[in-house]
């Protein structure tokens, strides 16, 4: 689906919807637990309703409604026989449900689309081999077949997305034993502290060592869990931004600043840029009078790359995102996708290994490929509001895999 979008002023207060991250974790935490679990302000997108679809498959028992959904866990009770799951454009599932389907003794065979096909989930697979499990891979990318369980030892694993730990997390507590793992490399830690923060209620030993390593002793097993899904401040970067780059005053709703995500630094970083923070007790009131480029680690936030690219296009002066090779492992390299898309809205780029580098001026409207990327289609959707001509991007759809009804609370804010 192509969308048209044109030059507009915006105001007013927009809702976001709830964390991928944060519902994927509840998801998979309720399916090991005994007994129902009960999660508030459910978000279903194509990336959640991906997980739901692997938790069933694993035996959960799932019911959802508007405003709440419930679950029926597997209380240590996996499927015996053999089970196959299509994740879909669901990273995030891919790697911690395929630790998560590590702990039962039946074959679970993975796979999913055309992007997921080609992200690697070698060094998860690896580490998984270390401690008991059974994989059949051609090439360490799906389609791919585990059968544990997982019976404990020591791994060591490099992590460029910090789902590889997460998904180890996650399923070592319920292992046979004691599960050693060293992590020599780890990108995008605020998404680590999530998990933890996931595990804190949960009776589970994980000896956290400064996020080098971890000794997580094995036999436990989970609680049922009752919670409400934090909105996403993922989600919100885009709407932030917007209102920074139109120099308009907008609310953004439903944000809690005590909230783990680690992408809640978007609002220092516009805030550094020259913006203005109003923060509230479930808001965010963003206004600003210009920007400036800066200078932007986003190694801990590295979705956050193609709007805040697409923001230093607005802002006067240069603007490096760096440290953010992983980037380039989403659903596209994002990093080569956005020098490439932003030079045809005439905007000046230099690509890096590890980020971009972005000229501000003028901005032209265009059409720009959307790649089948959430996070691209909407970052551009943004652009469309100060651009000097329309902007139409593609595969408009993708927006729905992390934020159903992106355009339509768009078109909402627009005066």
């Amino acid at each position: 689906m192509n969308k048209t979008l044109h030059p507009s002023p915006i105001a007013g207060k927009v809702n976001i919807p709830g964390s991928k991250s944060h519902m994927i974790r509840a998801l998979l935490i309720a399916s090991l637990a005994e007994g129902e679990s009960l999660i508030e302000r459910p978000l279903y997108s194509a990336d959640t309703l991906s997980c739901i679809e692997a938790c069933r498959a694993l035996g959960a028992e799932i019911e959802t409604a508007p405003d709440r959904l419930t679950v029926n866990g597997l209380g240590g009770r996996f499927p015996e026989h053999e089970v196959s799951i299509d994740v879909g454009n669901s990273g995030t599932t891919l790697y911690l449900a395929a630790a998560i389907a590590s702990l039962g003794s039946a074959p679970v065979h993975f796979t999913g689309d055309e992007q997921i096909q080609r992200r690697t989930a070698a060094p998860l697979l690896d580490s998984l081999r270390d401690l008991g499990v059974e994989v059949q891979s051609d090439n360490g990318c799906a389609p791919f077949t585990v059968k544990g369980p997982i019976r404990g030892g020591k791994t060591s694993i490099e992590c460029p997305t910090s789902q590889y730990l997460s998904a180890l997390l996650l399923a070592a507590p319920l292992a046979e034993g004691i599960c050693e793992i060293e992590v020599p490399l780890l990108n995008e830690q605020p998404y680590v502290e999530m998990t933890l923060s996931w595990l804190e209620d949960q009776p589970v030993k994980i000896e956290n060592r400064d996020f080098k390593s971890f000794r997580i002793e094995g036999g436990c097993s989970y609680h049922p869990v009752s919670r409400t899904v934090p909105a996403d401040f993922s989600s919100a970067s885009f709407f932030l931004c917007a209102a920074a780059i139109t120099d308009s005053r907008l609310e953004v709703c439903g944000l809690d600043m005590n909230d783990s995500q680690g992408d809640k630094e978007i609002i220092n970083i516009l805030k550094r840029m020259g913006a203005e923070a109003e923060i509230r007790e479930n808001s965010v009131i963003l206004s600003s009078t210009g920007l400036k480029g800066i200078d932007i680690d986003l190694n801990a936030m590295p979705d956050a790359l193609p709007i805040l690219a697409v923001t230093a296009a607005f802002a006067h002066g240069k603007t490096r995102l760096h440290n953010v090779a992983h980037a380039r492992l989403k659903e596209t390299d994002r990093v080569a996708v956005m020098a490439k898309e932003l030079a045809k809205l005439g905007v000046r780029t230099e690509e890096h290994e590890d980020g971009l580098t972005i000229y501000g001026g003028p901005v032209h409207g265009g059409t720009i490929d959307g790649h089948h990327d959430h996070r691209i289609v909407m970052a551009f959707a943004i652009a469309s509001i100060e651009a000097a001509g329309e902007i139409t991007v593609t595969t408009a759809e993708a927006a729905a895999v992390t934020f159903p009804g992106f355009f339509d609370k768009l078109e909402a804010i627009r005066v």
